[in-house]
């Protein structure tokens, strides 16, 4: 998932709270980076950041993290409660060990 910066912490947060982020004896484990999102605001959008119809560059934290499959309802609600993006970007995959 893209978050911006200043919402790393909350979002972490609310995603380790839901049961993500547990590896054997281990909590809270993530990993992220910084790069750059674009996006382009339609005339329906409301965006956190920008203005519609300018394509915007911003500073993203690209987060990762991991969860068990029976708690993804529980995971994704709480990534979408608490990203402050009226559309978060994220990915869900299915690990096979």
């Amino acid at each position: 998932m893209f978050v911006p910066p200043d919402a790393l912490d909350a979002v972490r947060d609310a995603l380790f709270a839901a049961g993500a982020g547990r590896i054997g004896a281990y909590e809270r484990c993530s990993w992220y980076a910084e790069g750059t999102g674009t996006f382009l605001g339609g005339d329906d959008a409301s965006p956190a950041v920008g203005r519609r119809g300018v394509e915007e560059r911003v500073l993203e934290i690209r987060l990762e993290t991991v969860f068990p499959a029976d708690r993804h309802d529980a995971v994704v609600g709480a990534l979408r409660a608490a990203h402050p993006y009226e559309e978060p970007a994220f990915d869900v995959y299915e690990l096979v060990t």
